[in-house]
């Protein structure tokens, strides 16, 4: 009986400690100051480090960030379609590089589940999880 209510006390930390999250800024997805790349800010340290550490960091990357032209009322000929480009990761930061440069008046549409959560404690206590984790996305106009 002792034993469950440990394992149980357990489980109930690492769930908060996990809905929680260490950095209190939000997550900032921008263009580069010369509009070649996307970077991406304030990622949770935690994370970032695993990211590092990673035996194949490029394909994990591949799996948390998509970069998407998006449609366009200016031009019909437009189709949504990922944006092909390479992830580099930084000290402090991630940066993608598309293979093509980024056409000006062109709108991008940024996914990500960087920093991604269930909830945070408040949502927790107030019985608002989310079913699943939701992504970051942005909308930036080049």
């Amino acid at each position: 009986m002792v034993k469950s209510i440990i394992k149980f006390s357990a489980v109930i930390m690492l769930f908060i400690s996990a809905c929680s999250s260490s950095n209190s800024k939000p997550l900032l997805i921008e263009f580069s100051a010369d509009s070649t790349a996307i970077e991406f800010h304030n990622i949770d340290p935690a994370g970032l480090l695993q990211l590092k550490n990673a035996n194949s960091a490029d394909s994990v990357l591949v799996e948390l960030v998509s970069v998407l032209q998006t449609l366009s009322e200016k031009d019909t000929s437009l189709r949504e379609e990922p944006i092909k480009g390479k992830l580099l990761l930084t000290d402090s930061s991630i940066v993608f590089k598309p293979y093509a440069p980024f056409i000006k008046g062109r709108e991008y549409l940024v996914i990500t589940h960087l920093n991604a959560s269930f909830g945070s404690m408040e949502k927790m206590l107030k019985n608002e999880m989310a079913g699943s984790v939701k992504p970051n996305q942005e909308v930036l106009t080049r």
